[in-house]
């Protein structure tokens, strides 16, 4: 058979015929080389997971060293306010506005701004509903008073707000 003529039945016969033909030692072989390159494997993928693993927990660790460290600062400052707390209330109650402020700095730094949601619509996805009023000037469907702010874009809140919603007057 020449290098441009396809093959004939015959020929694709006799080729499969001597491939049963082999001895049953070289079958046992191929066997055992095939069941040691599947061993092989699994245990590639056995360690490739284990380090998989290993890698998610070493960087779940440092994002919660990284945000821990972040918070040292807040925990400073509220040290340094009860220090002062019985020499100037006063004095401490600027110390822990400014506190406050930090630590709202820290969270929007993560990504979770504190939310301001007076006078928007209420919306049950970020907002979670308390209580309602009524009353003159207050738009139906909407915010009236935030009880306890929400943290986070719409997209990844990290906590809704309680809030008090406006409803039609009587």
């Amino acid at each position: 058979m020449s290098d441009h003529e396809a093959p004939t039945t015959e020929a694709l016969g006799d080729e499969v015929a001597a491939d049963d033909a082999t001895e049953p030692g070289d079958q046992a072989r191929q066997i055992a080389e095939l069941e040691d390159s599947w061993r092989r494997t699994a245990a590639e993928l056995d360690n490739f997971r284990k380090r998989c693993a290993r890698d998610v927990a070493r960087a779940r660790e440092q994002e919660r060293a990284a945000v821990a460290t972040s918070w040292l600062p807040v925990l400073d400052n509220l040290e340094r306010a009860l220090e002062h707390a019985s020499s100037d209330p006063d004095s401490v109650v600027e110390g822990v506005r400014a506190v406050l402020a930090q630590a709202l700095a820290v969270l929007a730094d993560l990504g979770y701004p504190r939310r301001d949601d007076n006078g928007r619509a209420f919306d049950p996805a970020v907002h979670e509903a308390v209580s309602t009023v009524s009353g003159e000037g207050l738009v139906p469907g909407t915010v009236a008073q935030v009880v306890r702010p929400g943290y986070g874009p719409d997209d990844r809140l990290l906590r809704p707000a309680a809030v008090v919603v406006a409803t039609r007057t009587s």
